[in-house]
């Protein structure tokens, strides 16, 4: 028996940066349309004019991130006169964080952040542009959580018109949308529509054998051979396409390699996998939560423990209870159950009767969100 038990200092991965959500993969495949497609939006900046906009959609764990992130790769690789800037609007969510990352990646660090007013750090933003003659590209993932407040207006209007009052800066947008009810025509008003004006491009959910071959590819890489049975990648492709998001697939094979080394096994076995997927599926649940505010995190405790014992919450009584212990007013509240509509936490639907009704409903267990709350 012992024969098969690792060693204290063995261990079942090859390279297990392999296995990270984040990792850049250097064969990306299934992708190259959009690539293409891409390339020819961003081809105006390599020659010193402004970017076309684009607008890239499709559901989470679609290659979206990974493609911007492989095309600034090799812009960078290219030339210093396109500067590409990647924001997480997840994290970044206000023109002022967002301009920020952008003079980061200008100038090396981030602005003082007390005594600096917007105006200020876009001036220098602006300045370092038209001197360096520069131009810029931002992409903005996951902006569906820049809905929040308008704040997507905004931070279009500040990039999009700014060669109105800084003469001869050019900036080009890409915005990366995850959430496939969002209508960015409806949320944007005429002045940005105006120049916005973007391209779409559409990223489908990958077939059933492109995510076979994108598992199999990480398993060679990733882990030693033998360590992964075919029928047990079949496994880990099979769970991977009920959570339709790719990333969950990732991590599963990440935790069932870990939970297979903690039993100081050579290989994984199916127990691993379907443990790691109980984990794996609330990946965007867990992430999402982190990045909320406490104000956030409290409204979103309070439906979850709401939600276990209503079949349906009606936001105005929700309101009503809440603001017994919180003191927020329901235009703020709104506002907030709104964004966690954004952010795949909610669902915030409307419902006709005596005036219009709307009605939140969570996407998740509420037992396993307050466990994420915790």
């Amino acid at each position: 028996m012992k024969k098969n038990l690792l060693m204290w200092d063995e261990t079942l991965f090859r390279d297990p940066e392999v296995l990270e959500i984040d990792y850049l993969p250097e064969q990306f495949e299934f992708r190259d349309s959009q690539m293409q497609e891409l390339a020819f939006q961003i081809k105006p900046g390599i020659r010193g004019g402004r970017p076309l906009n684009t607008v890239c959609k499709g559901l989470p764990g679609t290659g979206k991130t990974t493609s911007i992130k492989k095309v600034f790769q090799e812009i960078e690789e290219t030339t210093k006169k396109l500067v590409p800037v990647y924001i997480n609007c997840q994290i970044d969510n206000t023109k002022f964080a967002i301009v920020s990352q952008i003079y980061r990646k200008l100038v090396g660090h981030l602005p003082p952040s007390s005594g600096t007013s917007f105006k200020q750090v876009f001036d220098a933003v602006a300045r370092i542009l038209i001197k360096d003659e520069i131009v810029l590209l931002v992409a903005l993932d996951d902006a569906n959580y820049l809905l929040y407040e308008n704040e997507i207006n905004k931070v279009l209007y500040t990039l999009l018109r700014s060669h109105e009052t800084y003469e001869g800066t050019r900036i080009g947008v890409i915005v990366i949308i995850s959430d496939m009810d969002v209508d960015l025509t409806r949320a944007l008003d005429a002045r940005v529509a105006s120049v916005f004006r973007p391209t779409e491009l559409y990223f489908p959910p990958y077939a059933d054998a492109e995510v076979h071959e994108i598992m199999k590819a990480r398993v060679m890489q990733g882990l030693f051979t033998g360590v992964l049975s075919d029928a047990l990648l079949d496994l880990v492709v099979e769970q991977t396409l009920k959570s339709g998001d790719l990333r969950v697939g990732i991590d599963l094979l990440k935790r069932a390699t870990l939970s297979a080394e903690r039993a100081a096994r050579r290989s994984i076995e199916r127990e691993d996998i379907c443990g790691a997927y109980e984990i794996s599926k609330y990946l965007h649940l867990n992430y999402t939560v982190k990045t909320l505010k406490d104000e956030e995190r409290q409204i979103l405790r309070f439906l979850a423990e709401r939600s276990s014992k209503d079949q349906e919450m009606n936001a105005g009584d929700v309101y009503k209870t809440l603001k017994e212990s919180m003191a927020i007013g329901y235009t703020r509240f709104y506002e907030i159950v709104k964004k966690m509509d954004a952010m795949r936490l909610v669902n915030l639907q409307y419902r006709e009767g005596k005036g219009r009704t709307r009605i939140i409903t969570l996407r998740y267990d509420p037992v396993k969100v307050l466990d994420y709350l915790s």
